[in-house]
């Protein structure tokens, strides 16, 4: 084969990749949003290249937005590493990080939240399309009180590159990781997938694309003190408006037709 016969199918390779990062609609960069992140995966790799660097477009597709991925409070207190993850935009998982934010006059803000957070990790295995939402309803109260719109957003491809021990609930090893998740606040997965210069064993992960996709808004009503009935109807509002987006979707990133999103 030729060389130029090989630089145009490497091209053809190139251009069949999927856009790492997709828009569904346009969002008013006046207006400050609540981004929901799923799934976790294992590092949370979609989401850090999509909205803590520029490696995707993020601000050619939202102009006038500003990211800002949220991430345990226990990260910050590395030397040397805190300074490396807030100078890409992370804050602290807690309440008063996310709404200095989202207080903010004048919009422009996505806060970026992991809702299955650590705990979601143990369940990251290839093939699976499980998050853990059903109770978690935290990050709605905090659209509602600073009245940010919700953007359910789904990471094609996140659970794929790395492999993760065989933990099924009610295992010994899955008994281990939750009681050690609990007392630490930080999940340990046995994952492992490639090396560097070989491809069985190793913790680089797969050479397998991820796709963030990026939902329509839900407009969200500001209230200073929101009601159970209405944290629930949102909450079921973000649901249906999660799994409608996974539904729309999956057949263009590999994922059979009979797969559904689990909610947790």
């Amino acid at each position: 084969m030729s060389f130029r016969l090989l630089r145009a199918k490497v091209k053809a390779e190139t251009l069949k990749q999927p856009e790492p990062l997709v828009k569904t609609a346009d969002l008013d960069p006046r207006q400050n949003y609540v981004f929901g992140f799923h799934p976790h995966g294992i590092l949370v790799a979609g989401a850090f290249t999509n909205f803590c660097t520029q490696a995707t477009g993020f601000s050619k597709l939202f102009p006038g937005l500003e990211s800002h991925l949220l991430m345990l409070p226990l990260w910050f207190r590395a030397p040397f590493f805190r300074d490396y993850i807030m100078c890409a935009g992370l804050i602290p998982s807690d309440k008063d990080s996310a709404s200095y934010l989202l207080r903010k006059e004048g919009g422009g803000n996505a806060v970026v939240i992991a809702v299955g957070g650590a705990l979601e990790a143990l369940d990251s295995h290839p093939g699976t399309h499980s998050v853990l939402l059903a109770s978690k309803k935290g990050f709605i109260k905090l659209a509602i009180e600073h009245g940010a719109h919700l953007v359910p957003v789904y990471s094609f491809g996140e659970n794929e590159v790395f492999d993760q021990v065989a933990n099924p609930r009610g295992t010994w090893l899955r008994w281990i990781q939750d009681r050690l998740q609990s007392i630490m606040g930080v999940s340990l997965p046995l994952f492992h997938a490639r090396g560097i210069f070989q491809y069985s064993f190793g913790l680089m992960p797969y050479r397998k694309p991820i796709t963030t996709v990026v939902g329509k808004p839900i407009k969200v009503e500001k209230k200073e003190k929101p009601s159970a009935e209405d944290l629930d109807a949102l909450h079921q509002l973000y649901m249906d408006e999660l799994t409608q987006l996974f539904e729309e979707h999956k057949g263009k990133y590999g994922i059979p037709e009979d797969a559904h999103l689990d909610l947790l």
